[in-house]
């Protein structure tokens, strides 16, 4: 506890992942899924079908998260053998920023925006991006997307934008869900880097966090201790 503390006491600037940290991710996609293919009795099998087809999408030559979520769906569509007109691949786009945040992140984000800048680093496009920021109560001062990049995390092309747009890595502290998306990335360019663990995983990775806990509140209750 002692360490977060001191880190947060000469932090200016939070950093977040957007998708599985602030908004609800896995509530999201998994009824956009449904809204898409029908309720399902191997939703947990397209779930993690999905993730895989997805980083498959993105491993390849940049191109729009829309037009990622788009071949996604039809790549599932095309594993499970359903057919499925390509308007309907085409809906996961259009439901995204419907997608809304966990139940404590508006509380959190006000809490720390009285000490920190805020900003996002996520893999969207920023008309997608415009919608899920309505769901915010407060207003971010940046955001770093894919499109802006033209690469997905966890390419270290948003860490590094970051820290040219904060006028070096002092100062910055990123916190996330994923530790393969931003966890592994944030520490390889010298960013401090706290695990906001949603889903209650276990960390068999190689990424040690600075501190690791169950939602936003807990790191604004951290940040006020530091600022006490």
């Amino acid at each position: 506890m002692r360490g977060i503390v001191e880190q947060l006491s000469r932090t200016d600037t939070l950093t977040f992942d957007c998708y599985g940290t602030l908004i609800e991710w896995k509530a999201g996609l998994a009824e956009s899924l449904r809204s898409i293919f029908g309720p399902q009795d191997r939703s947990d099998e397209l779930f993690d079908a999905y993730v895989e087809e997805e980083a498959a999408e993105e491993s390849g030559s940049y191109q729009s998260y829309r037009r990622v979520l788009t071949a996604t769906v039809g790549r599932l569509a095309k594993r499970f053998g359903w057919d499925v007109p390509a308007a309907r691949c085409e809906m996961l786009a259009e439901l995204l920023p419907r997608w809304k945040p966990f139940p404590d992140t508006n509380e959190a984000l006000a809490r720390l925006k009285k000490r920190f800048r805020l900003g996002v680093l996520s893999n969207i496009d920023r008309d997608l991006f415009a919608g899920t920021a309505k769901h915010f109560g407060v207003t971010l001062d940046f955001v770093i997307t894919a499109q802006d990049v033209k690469a997905y995390k966890p390419n270290l092309a948003h860490f590094r934008q970051a820290i040219e747009t904060h006028g070096g890595a002092e100062g910055l502290l990123h916190v996330a869900q994923s530790l393969y998306h931003d966890g592994a990335v944030a520490r390889q360019v010298g960013i401090p880097f706290v695990w906001i663990n949603r889903y209650g995983q276990i960390n068999n990775t190689q990424v040690t966090p600075l501190a690791a806990y169950p939602d936003l509140r807990s790191l604004a209750d951290a940040a006020d201790a530091a600022g006490s």
